[in-house]
């Protein structure tokens, strides 16, 4: 190929090329918008130039413990202040931010600091007991800091832990100088933070995210959620999954406010909506059935509509339409924590707005089309790795190409290699393509029932189950059947007040379903979730399994 006049004396130089990060859009908040409030925390109101300071720190603080590039700083918080800071005082030094899920068990938490080989770990006082446990268990030896969270209520539902660590964040912290320059990334591909698979089967492994997948991030998601300028922003969702969905590096590209969250609560979440006037927050289905069951007379009123972000499983018809009536607007997303969070977008149409209800909601359940900064999204068989045809009825498996896809599996070059198999990352989902570009995730591939050869998507039966009034949480996983081969069999978690009975169950699928896809076996229980509200379907699968054929 012969060189263009394009490429000869045009190489990139400092001045036309910056490696991407995260970390500018904080900076670029603090310089445009010093004084607006950048973080809520109860009484507390910390503006953006305050956060740029504290971040620099705590970045300060970490480089004189000897924290640099290419080390491992984990934390252990909830969403309060330490938490947004260590997302940009972490990185600033050029060290990985390790985000723990606050709901593991020592054994798990043990085997991320080990694997991970973290250097320091900063521990909310709530989480000390289970953290002290793991560090008995770990091999790994890492500087502990405490944070004593000054806005934990005496009538908190989780009482504070001991302190077990050598010193206290806010002390260690305000200690540091308030000036700090940043290293800055040698390469936009340069390591930014780690996060940890679910790990339903064996350990869970270490998703890498790099700089520039996050800094695009913090534009894409601006453009799909509908942010303006300066949005208030609730934190429902955990920081640590998928870090927030980039989200607390998000707020800085439009001078937002994060109004933190320690637990998610009902009333917590009404009054900050009423009180500060929230225009936007995320979460799983789960914190919508929260917001849901509160007796509208409990509900504080507010005149705005509230933008809500919803990933995990589609939304069922009649959630979407309670949370339209309550002031909600839905933003149906999808993505993995190899994505970042969020890669697909339910792009609404001004027209579908004119459609009746039922039509309307079953449009907002689609996933939708690529999230702005991710590049290709594709349908395809995994074995030919064709794509299949665009029908709304081929399933195949969805898979992703782009910037916001993660460098790969921590210490796993394997489960790499795998993952990124023809050049493209396999989701495990599986779905259809609809002819007008939107895609609607079908199952797990791990989730298909399959019933005298017949496919059942399982997440076709729980829409079913969520139409009925009296079903509060519902899942539908495989039985083994000696005649059929696997038959559904739905777990159900009824709303207080209600009664039901198996055949009820059962009777009201089948004015929805085909028969053979209707649940053979109804459980009534509390069925389990994780912490960011996504059903464990492998602890039911496993007590099917115990059921029998």
């Amino acid at each position: 190929m012969s060189i263009t006049p394009y490429e000869i004396d045009l190489d990139p130089n400092p001045a036309n090329y910056q490696p991407l990060t995260p970390l500018a859009h904080l900076e670029r908040a603090a310089l445009i918008h010093p004084d607006h409030v950048a973080i809520i925390h109860g009484a507390l109101r910390m503006s953006y130039r305050d956060f740029l300071t504290r971040s620099k720190q705590l970045a300060n603080a970490l480089s004189a413990l000897g924290l640099t590039r290419g080390h491992t700083v984990s934390v252990m918080l909830s969403n309060t202040p330490a938490m947004l800071e260590a997302h940009h005082g972490v990185p600033m030094t050029g060290a990985v931010l390790h985000s723990i899920n606050t709901r593991l068990d020592a054994e798990a938490i043990a085997f991320q600091l080990d694997h991970s080989d973290s250097k320091l770990l900063i521990v909310d006082r709530e989480f000390s007991g289970v953290v002290a446990e793991a560090l008995k268990l770990a091999k790994a030896d890492p500087i502990v800091i405490d944070y004593d969270d000054a806005n934990y209520p005496d009538d908190a539902p989780f009482p504070k832990g001991a302190r077990i660590g050598t010193l206290d964040y806010d002390e260690w912290v305000q200690a540091a100088e308030p000036d700090f320059d940043r290293t800055l990334p040698q390469d936009e591909w340069d390591s930014l933070s780690l996060n940890y698979t679910s790990g339903t089967t064996g350990n869970p492994k270490g998703v890498v995210y790099h700089h520039r997948g996050a800094a695009m991030m913090g534009y894409a998601n601006v453009i799909a959620s509908g942010m303006g300028r300066h949005p208030v922003y609730l934190w429902s969702l955990p920081m640590f999954h998928c870090n927030g969905w980039c989200f607390p590096w998000t707020l800085g590209v439009v001078g937002g406010t994060h109004v933190c969250l320690r637990w998610v609560r009902a009333k917590a979440m009404y009054d900050a909506i009423a009180d500060h006037g929230v225009t936007h927050l995320c979460g799983a289905p789960v914190v919508m059935a929260t917001l849901l069951n509160v007796p509208e007379d409990e509900r504080p009123e507010f005149t705005h509509t509230v933008s809500f972000n919803t990933a995990a499983a589609p939304p069922p018809e009649a959630v979407l339409a309670g949370m339209a009536d309550a002031g909600f607007e839905v933003v149906h997303l999808y993505g993995l924590t190899e994505t970042y969070g969020p890669a697909v977008v339910n792009e609404w149409k001004a027209e579908w707005s004119a459609l009746e209800r039922a039509a309307r909601t079953t449009r907002k359940a689609r996933q939708g089309v690529r999230y702005p900064a991710l590049e290709n999204l594709a349908v395809m068989d995994p074995e030919t790795m064709q794509n299949v045809p665009a029908d709304g009825e081929t399933i195949g498996e969805v898979m992703f190409r782009g910037n916001i896809v993660m460098k790969g599996y921590l210490k796993n070059p394997a489960a790499s290699k795998e993952a990124f198999r023809g050049g493209w990352f396999h989701s495990g989902d599986l779905g259809v393509m609809h002819p007008d570009g939107y895609l609607q995730i079908k199952d797990r591939s791990k989730d298909i029932i399959i019933s005298g050869g017949e496919n059942i998507s399982s997440i076709e039966v729980e829409d079913a189950l969520y139409k009925h009034p009296g079903i509060l949480a519902a899942a539908v996983v495989a039985r083994p059947d000696d005649k059929w081969g696997e038959t559904p069999c739905a777990f159900v978690e009824l709303r207080s007040g209600h009664a039901l009975s198996e055949a009820d169950v059962i009777e009201h699928c089948r004015g929805l379903l085909a028969r053979f896809k209707c649940p053979r076996t109804v459980v009534f229980c509390d069925i389990p979730k994780t912490s960011t509200g996504k059903i464990q379907k492998f602890l039911l699968r496993d007590q099917a399994r115990t059921l029998g054929a």
